[in-house]
């Protein structure tokens, strides 16, 4: 680039100096305003009316669709809330009355086992008492056999005593009488 600098050869865009200012541009050629105004007003007028009557109604009809889809899902959401909140309070109240009777229940059950329990209860308390009524005449009348079986007893080896003691034979009936009135 140096070299063609240095030569004098320099490519440029520029307009040579003879023709720089002999044309006007045309829009502010004054020859052309009449026909640009006219073209103008017949362009605007053209742009006016497809606006008016083509663009602006369908653009108004959009709006208008999405306002009332807009308006028609706010209140399908409202409504839809409104349902929620009645469903939820259903809900609850199912779940308040099925705790209720689970608790009901659960007493019943507890009064019920209770109750079979006492009855249980007082069924061998009896069978244990009859038992006891019994194993006491049991012992009662082991007591009172032995209590006879003591007597004789008593009788033999006192007159078994007394034979080896004294040598002699000792009688029976005075000495079941001895012990009969030892007795307490």
């Amino acid at each position: 680039m140096a070299s063609q600098a240095a030569e004098g050869q320099v490519a440029g865009t520029e307009v040579p100096a003879s023709n720089a200012h002999a044309d006007v541009f045309p829009p502010f050629d004054t020859n052309y305003f009449a026909p640009q105004i006219i073209w103008l007003a017949i362009v605007f007028g053209l742009l006016y009316l497809l606006m008016s009557k083509i663009a602006l109604p369908r653009v108004a009809g959009i709006l208008s669709s999405r306002r009332n889809a807009v308006d028609d899902d706010l209140a399908a959401a409202a409504q839809a809330q409104f349902d929620a909140s009645q469903a939820a309070t259903a809900h609850e109240k199912t779940l308040a009355e099925a705790k209720a009777r689970a608790q009901a229940l659960g007493q019943q059950a507890h009064a019920e086992a209770a109750q079979a329990a006492g009855a249980r209860r007082a069924q061998l308390e009896a069978d244990l008492a009859a038992k006891l009524a019994d194993a006491e005449k049991q012992i009662g009348e082991k007591k009172s056999a032995a209590m006879a079986n003591v007597e004789s007893i008593a009788v033999e080896a006192t007159h078994a005593i007394l034979q080896q003691l004294t040598g002699k034979p000792v009688e029976a009936g005075a000495v079941a009488a001895a012990v009969a009135a030892a007795k307490p």
